[in-house]
């Protein structure tokens, strides 16, 4: 298992930034990379800020710190290649939408993805976070294949500070999402335990993106990537992304 940041080499000129969730590492995405550099388009996996260090950096976190770390690797993407897009899983694909919002994507795919977290979370999150830092995780990563997610790696517990920078980020994006106008795939593991499949369809019917793709994977949990879908969805992306590499973005 390599949790280590990636970037990977194109022959195109047109490169992925591919972002991570949040208690998750570079490895969860890594497979996008892969299949996006394997079609010549360079893709890059960083550690979002307090990732790959400890809980007790990643609680110290906030939503703007992850959002500024998505917008400097962006901004120097794009000052290497002609055309940039995003490929973002969960707290990655929220990030995704709003670097979207702002106009400076070619494109986007968000897996999934939650706007909302499921009641009553988004209630006593602000008022818990300051009596129980961190809440221990039971059971593992949402991964359908038991092997994957005996092998996942990823924080064994989740600040609540951080899931309330989360919250606040939530916000935000809802807020913009008919701002996002450039070509988005919407994917979610249908049997996703940790954001909603019907957030999914929210995205691609809030979203003013003309063309816009929903694809929902029958066999899979939250880290689909990782997954007994991870092949369809790590083909579909590099597929969706390349198709937008000849002309400019699609409004």
């Amino acid at each position: 298992m390599d949790v280590a940041p990636f970037h990977f080499a194109g022959v195109r000129n047109a490169a992925v930034l591919c972002l991570h969730g949040l208690t998750g590492t570079p490895y969860e995405v890594r497979p996008l990379g892969e299949a996006c550099a394997a079609r010549g388009l360079a893709a890059v996996g960083p550690a979002l800020p307090g990732h790959n260090a400890s809980l007790e950096a990643l609680a110290r976190v906030r939503a703007e710190a992850w959002l500024d770390a998505a917008r400097g690797e962006l901004a120097t993407l794009r000052s290497q290649h002609e055309r940039v897009f995003v490929a973002g899983l969960s707290l990655g694909g929220l990030l995704g939408l709003a670097l979207a919002a702002e106009g400076s994507l070619d494109g986007l795919a968000v897996v999934g993805t939650p706007l909302r977290l499921r009641p009553p979370l988004p209630l006593l999150v602000p008022l818990l976070r300051h009596l129980v830092p961190t809440v221990r995780k039971t059971g593992g990563s949402d991964i359908r294949d038991d092997a994957a997610r005996a092998r996942h790696p990823s924080y064994t517990a989740m600040p609540l500070e951080s899931v309330y920078q989360l919250l606040r980020l939530q916000r935000s994006v809802r807020d913009r999402l008919d701002r996002v106008q450039v070509p988005i795939l919407v994917a979610h593991g249908a049997l996703d335990r940790t954001a909603r499949p019907q957030d999914a369809r929210r995205i691609v019917d809030r979203v003013a993106s003309r063309e816009r793709e929903l694809l929902l994977l029958a066999e899979s949990g939250h880290v689909v990537p990782v997954d007994r879908d991870g092949p369809a969805l790590a083909s579909a992306v590099a597929e969706f992304f390349e198709r937008h590499l000849a002309g400019g973005p699609v409004a």
